[in-house]
């Protein structure tokens, strides 16, 4: 029995949502382990969401509509990327009209209007945690590009589906032009999410913070939708990269056993992929504001390598 395309959609849409906090729990849980801290629920993120979409809003007085409408731009914009993505199917809707550079977009619109909201109000902080994410987006969009490039140019086709279709169905893994984007890719995901050694979403200290310098303004359901859409964003690029690389395990058609035979393979690379993210962030340490060009700049080496090595080896 085959499930309907939209279905699939809003199932995906679903996963988005919902996991996303739990998967952000689990990073927290696993990183107290390694601490040998007491570790918090997995669901601790989803009593901080409902918290604060409980409390009331509270606005500075010269906030504009900027201010207002960037917390549901960063969540819708979100939960769209999540459609693109291949998460629990190949065959989605969206995946013939929207591709990878489509998904870039969407995150530069989020990203830009996060930066406007973090200069509304005024604040140094604000102004500040712009400038330097406006600063890393400029070296991290053009690596993440070069590095989706290097796969699209194996599958043939820039749209994710297709990608991991073709990636699925043989041992392109072994390519040299794959492993080189693979490194990029992650150098690029831990700088675009905001994790160590690019970032610390845990502190607040004014001298090292990027993105939560251009959110400390936000409060009640604007926070919460702020925070709801960063441990979406998390999610999201950890999905791409399963779907660029690792797409064993996502249904390739619409047969509905394969669709939820998808689901606990998620959760394994999930898990997999979340005792990784710790793993690094226990082991380095945060790098000066002013090393990150230079760790971005080996990324989008790495990106460059990868396009070159399939001209050049394949």
């Amino acid at each position: 029995m085959n499930i309907h395309p939209l279905l699939i959609e809003l199932l995906q849409f679903a996963t988005l949502l919902f996991v996303a906090p739990l998967f952000a729990g689990w990073v927290k849980m696993v990183k107290c382990w390694f601490q040998g801290r007491s570790a918090p629920s997995i669901f601790q993120p989803w009593r901080d969401i409902r918290k604060l979409l409980s409390k009331d809003v509270a606005l500075a007085e010269n906030a504009s509509w900027i201010f207002r409408f960037t917390p549901y731009l960063v969540f819708g914009v979100s939960v769209m990327a999540g459609g693109i993505i291949p998460i629990l199917s190949m065959d989605l809707p969206l995946s013939a009209t929207a591709d990878v550079i489509a998904l870039v977009a969407l995150f530069a619109i989020a990203r830009f209007f996060t930066a406007l909201a973090g200069m509304d109000i005024g604040t140094a902080f604000g102004g500040m945690g712009s400038s330097r994410e406006m600063t890393i987006a400029s070296l991290a969009e053009p690596a993440m590009l070069m590095a989706v490039f290097a796969v699209s140019l194996v599958a043939k086709s820039t749209s994710l589906s297709q990608m991991a279709l073709v990636i699925s169905q043989g041992h392109s893994l072994l390519r040299p032009s794959l492993v080189f984007a693979l490194l990029a890719f992650v150098l690029i995901a831990l700088a675009e999410t905001g994790r160590v050694p690019v970032d610390n979403p845990a502190t607040h200290l004014e001298l090292t913070m990027i993105h939560e310098a251009m959110v400390l303004e936000y409060s009640g359901r604007h926070l919460a939708l702020v925070e709801w859409a960063k441990m979406m964003k998390l999610f999201l690029f950890v999905a791409l990269g399963i779907a660029s690389f690792f797409p064993w395990g996502i249904a390739r058609h619409e047969a509905m056993t394969a669709v939820f035979m998808a689901f606990p393979v998620l959760l394994l690379k999930f898990g997999i992929v979340g005792v990784g993210l710790v793993m690094i962030e226990t082991g380095l340490a945060k790098m000066r504001i002013f090393r990150i060009t230079e760790f971005l700049g080996t990324a989008f080496l790495f990106a460059t390598l990868g396009m070159l090595s399939y001209f050049m080896l394949e």
